[in-house]
């Protein structure tokens, strides 16, 4: 065999590589997965399920299901049959909230909060406008990008209030002053332990909840990334809040 054809050869195969490559990337983003499903249906189409482009969803009345595709979402409401994919035109200026919930270092300033008059209830679907504030409203498991960093969040910004928090026989109260969504969680008093249950109380739940805490070492910088590591580590209320946000940049 000649150097040249040699040389030939070998590039063919790279090419071939190449093609396969960009084929196997191609068919990826062309799948869908399911990021959110609720409804009689919900087993059929479980949180994590993929989807392929020829794959059909078949709902019933109260259906709902939201797949993700390309870094946006579609919502299928039942009953109806649809397709997989589907072009999604999402909101620019609602986009920037998907971009807000990815930021790793969370805001200090009171933003995404609610100012209410004596007697008006809190809005249910307020949410924390970033990925790594602890709503503490959501009980469940709270994946942690750094423990020094954890902060508090709440959606009402009138009114003093104190929440209680406990775990492994230490107790701590933390107030939330006049005007404030943000409170450092009390690490000097009740560090950030994983796989540990805390127990919050009062700062206005009507019952209490309870969070575990799992570690983060590198968050994700896209869409897909951070839902893939969420859905990974059980992180159901943050997977919810990301969902959501880009939900309505679907919508808008």
């Amino acid at each position: 065999m000649s150097f040249p054809d040699f040389r030939m050869r070998r590039f063919g195969l790279t090419a071939a590589a190449a093609v396969a490559a960009v084929t196997m990337v191609t068919a990826a983003a062309a799948q869908s997965m399911v990021v959110r499903s609720t409804g009689p249906s919900a087993a059929k189409y479980p949180t994590g399920a993929r989807l392929k482009p020829a794959d059909k969803l078949t709902l019933v009345a109260g259906d709902r299901v939201v797949l993700m595709q390309s870094g946006k979402t579609r919502t299928l409401s039942g009953p109806g049959t649809f397709a997989a994919t589907g072009t999604v035109q999402a909101s620019q200026s609602l986009g920037g909230n998907v971009t807000r919930m990815l930021a790793k270092g969370p805001t200090m300033r009171s933003r995404g909060g609610f100012s209410r008059g004596p007697g008006d209830p809190i809005p249910a679907e307020l949410r924390a406008p970033n990925l790594w504030l602890l709503d503490y409203r959501e009980g469940g498991t709270f994946c942690v990008l750094d423990p020094a960093l954890l902060m508090l969040w709440r959606p009402n910004m009138a009114g003093d209030t104190a929440l209680e928090i406990e775990s492994g026989g230490k107790k701590t109260t933390v107030a939330i002053v006049d005007g404030a969504n943000f409170r450092k969680w009390p690490t000097d008093v009740l560090p950030v332990q994983y796989g540990a249950d805390y127990r919050l109380s009062g700062g206005g739940l009507a019952q209490p909840v309870t969070v575990r805490f799992t570690a983060v070492e590198n968050a994700p910088d896209t869409v897909e990334g951070s839902v893939d590591m969420l859905m990974a580590k059980g992180c159901t209320p943050q997977l919810n809040r990301l969902v959501e946000t880009m939900s309505d940049a679907e919508a808008g």
